[in-house]
Order: C-alpha cells, then sequence, then structure tokens
C-alpha cells in the first residue's frame, strides 16, 4: 500500500540504554472515549494515545455531537462530556475510522443500538478487511446492514434500534467480536452472552463496570452483560496505562543488542495483553518486572529488559491470541535468534492491517533472514546478523515498520524501510523514543 514515510534503520552503534515511557495503550483509549461519550456526565481521562487511530474514534463521537475537549496540546488527556446511551445524533456524513481496525469494529456494535442510520468507512487498507465477523452478529440482534460484499467490506451502512439479545459463540479468538457484541448488548432486552474459543484482551470487560455496567464472566468463560440502560462518568480520572505492543519494540531491541539494559515505565501486565512477555521469556530473554501496581482496573509495572542470548522454541498456542499484535516484532527476535523458532495457529495474522505473515516473511526475507511462511504461522531459523542494503515494504502496516526498524539494529548495514508513514496511526513518537535509548533509526528526510 502505498502511504509514503521511509525509514532508514539500523545498525545499532553501541547498547541500548534508559528508561522510557511509551505512550498509553491503544486498545483502552480507544474503549475509554467510547465508553465516556456513552456515559451520563463528564469523564477525564489521562494517559490517552493521540495517534491516528483513536483520533479517529474520538472524531467519530465529535461528529455525533459529542463535546470533546483536549486539555493539552499533545492530545494525552482530554475531557468528554458524555451524552448517554441515547443521545448521539445522526452524523451529517460518514463516519470515518480512518486505519482503525478497532474502532470500526466496535463501534459497529454501539451504532447497531442507534435510533438512526449510519455509514462507516475507512482507508484503502481497513476497506479491505473483514466484517462479516461483527456484522452477522448485530444482525442477528436485530440490526440491518448494508455494505460491499454482503456488508463484509466497507464502508458499510447500520440502520439500529431496539436490539434482542443474543448467545454470540465466536468462531475466532478476537477481542473485537467479543466487545462489539457486548458494546451492541448495552441496547439490547435480555442478558447477552458471548463465548469465544480461546480468551482474548479483557479491557472492554474491565472498563465497563467503570461506567456502572456489571459484566459476569463464569468459570467456564462465558461473558454476560445485562443491561442497566445507563452508564456513569466515572467519579475520578480515567488513567490510561503504557501500551504493552508499544513497549515490545524496545524490549525486543534491548534483547537483540549486546549490552543493552533499558527499562519500560508502567506497563499494562494484564495476563491478556501479556502473552509476549511469555514468548520472550521462552526464548530466553531477561525480562524483569519492578514496581507492580495498579492504574484503574489493570495491573501495571516497570519491565526492565537486558539483552541476553534469545533462542528459538515453539509458541504455545495459548499465548497466541494474548501475543497477536506483537508478532511481528517477535518474528524479528527469532530471525535474530539460536534455533528454530515455530508459530502455528496464529492465522488472524493474516487479516490484520496487512497479511500480517505474509508482509514479515517478505520483509525479513529481503534482509536475508531465513523465514519459512506457513498458512498458519512460520518458522524462523535464527541467523547472527541480517545484511545491509535491503530495501522492504513496510506496506502502510505500522507494526511491520517498526518491527523492521527493531530487525535492522542486528544488521551488518542499513535498511530502508518504505511505506512506514502509517507509524503515526499507532506510536507517533516511536523514532524519537527509539533515538533516546540509542536505537539507530530516522526518517529518511531527517537532517
Amino acid at each position: 500500500m502505498e502511504i509514503g514515510g521511509t525509514l532508514i534503520a539500523g545498525p545499532a552503534k553501541g547498547p541500548l540504554y534508559g528508561e522510557i515511557t511509551v505512550p498509553g495503550d491503544k486498545s483502552m483509549s480507544h474503549r475509554s472515549v467510547m465508553l465516556a461519550s456513552l456515559a451520563d456526565g463528564i469523564t477525564e481521562i489521562h494517559g490517552f494515545l493521540p495517534g491516528d487511530d483513536n483520533v479517529a474514534t474520538a472524531q467519530m463521537f465529535i461528529d455525533m455531537g459529542v463535546k470533546i475537549e483536549w486539555l493539552n496540546d499533545k492530545k494525552t488527556a482530554l475531557r468528554v462530556y458524555g451524552v448517554g446511551l441515547h443521545g448521539l445524533k445522526k452524523p451529517e456524513a460518514m463516519l470515518d475510522a480512518g486505519n482503525a481496525g478497532t474502532c470500526v469494529r466496535l463501534m459497529t456494535g454501539i451504532l447497531a443500538g442507534q435510533e438512526f442510520e449510519s455509514t462507516v468507512t475507512g482507508d484503502a487498507s481497513l476497506r479491505k478487511r473483514p466484517m462479516k465477523r461483527v456484522v452477522d452478529p448485530v444482525r442477528s440482534m436485530g440490526a440491518t446492514v448494508t455494505g460491499n460484499d454482503d456488508g463484509n467490506l466497507l464502508p458499510i451502512t447500520i440502520s439500529g434500534g431496539k436490539l434482542n439479545a443474543i448467545h454470540h459463540v465466536s468462531e475466532v479468538a478476537s477481542a473485537q467480536v467479543k466487545s462489539c457484541v457486548l458494546l451492541a448488548g448495552l441496547y439490547a432486552n435480555g442478558v447477552t452472552l458471548v463465548n469465544e474459543p480461546k480468551p482474548t484482551r479483557d479491557h472492554t470487560e474491565r472498563m465497563l463496570p467503570l461506567f456502572g455496567q456489571p459484566v459476569d464472566v463464569a468459570v467456564d468463560g462465558t461473558i454476560s452483560i445485562f443491561p442497566n440502560n445507563r452508564l456513569t462518568a466515572p467519579e475520578g480520572v480515567v488513567d490510561i496505562p503504557a501500551d504493552p505492543s508499544s513497549a515490545c519494540f524496545f524490549a525486543v531491541a534491548a534483547s537483540l543488542v549486546d549490552g543493552s539494559d533499558v527499562t519500560l515505565k508502567s506497563i499494562g501486565i494484564n495476563p491478556r495483553r501479556d502473552g509476549w512477555r511469555r514468548v520472550m521469556s521462552d526464548m530466553g530473554a531477561s525480562l524483569t518486572l519492578e514496581n507492580e501496581a495498579k492504574v484503574g482496573e489493570e495491573p501495571v509495572a516497570d519491565v526492565r529488559v537486558r539483552s541476553g542470548g534469545l533462542h528459538g522454541m515453539h509458541v504455545d498456542p495459548n499465548d497466541v491470541p494474548d501475543a497477536i499484535d506483537e508478532f511481528p516484532v517477535i518474528f524479528a527476535a527469532a530471525a535474530l535468534a539460536d534455533g528454530e523458532f515455530v508459530l502455528e495457529d496464529a492465522e488472524e495474522l493474516r487479516v490484520k492491517e496487512s497479511d500480517r505473515i505474509s508482509a514479515m516473511a517478505d520483509a525479513l526475507s529481503a534482509a536475508g533472514a531465513d523465514i519459512e511462511e506457513r498458512p498458519d504461522g512460520a518458522v524462523i531459523r535464527g541467523l547472527a546478523s541480517l545484511k545491509g542494503g535491503a530495501e522492504v515494504d513496510a506496506l502502510g502496516d505500522h507494526r511491520i515498520a517498526m518491527a523492521m526498524a527493531v530487525a535492522a539494529q542486528r544488521a551488518d548495514g542499513e535498511i530502508r524501510i518504505h511505506n512506514a508513514a502509517a507509524i503515526a496511526t499507532s506510536f507517533p513518537n516511536f523514532v524519537a523514543l527509539a533515538q533516546s535509548i540509542g536505537m539507530n533509526v530516522r526518517w529518511q528526510d531527517e537532517v
């Protein structure tokens, strides 16, 4: 996907060192502004991720009549004047999710409960991503959804209103699907239940009670919600922890570059988001938790990372849903580890901003890595270094671009990463933070 922006990365000129704070959690930033907009009262949010994806979510609610006041120039703090569950207004134009898959899929559940028609679109990448996984459940609840390929592709038009509760048994382990159904359940008559094939990130279940809506999680994993018919703004500030997906890039970089010692501050360690740390620990990474605490309903800790000999391993299938967003950079770690790394049961990687299995196989192969693409994952045989002078294409996918910038720290020369501008969707200050700990990475147009 041609979107421009070229990163020039690697090799590292010495050990990486320092303490850094990565931006707020992307997933929680989406959910916080959604629930705050639907609540009665005023919600103040701190630690908001000001990436394009999250700003797109905020803009959707602004377009439907919600007042949002940014409290600083960096857009990391905001005040949301909620309009209540039934206070949204019909937008005057199409709602644009940009590149944000989480935004559009969760918004499908919210819009299904509105008594007006709305149309949602996105950028060229998002218009290729499957929507039936959320469209089918809201249709079964009573919403009408039309769009390309019978509603599987954006733009889609949603006519909502009175919904009926369902028991949704998801075929895919997707927090987006689960959250869509639970959010639609806020507007449904009766108890909405969701079952997943494997547990996925549970930020929606943790955050809804903060806004006065109980969620029950049974011993067998069944998630149920009986709507209170209103959400209420929390009395205190909603604080968002630092994003573990963003932290993982620096954790891998510090693991790969000899002599490195980097501390990542106040990272979310929710078990449903901590799969990356379990996988890296199984690979032999030196990861130490310090200063464990809680931010709201979310556990956090400082993560100290020191370089160490990474080795190959067979990823536990139970860790796959909990590390799904981090596998691009874990692939980079595996390409430079000792031995064979095997990932299976990760088909979901193929329906992200790009086909991330294929994209990383192509990019790492171009840099000389030994990687074999599989239908549901990959087999990677580690090498001592990657070759310099390679030109790779990030395909407009932020995680591919950043993963290759990390891999380049152990290359024999510079690697040029094209179509990397999408980094702005999730991690606008990635390059500045990377440079602050000694990573060799810059934008092509930097002096």
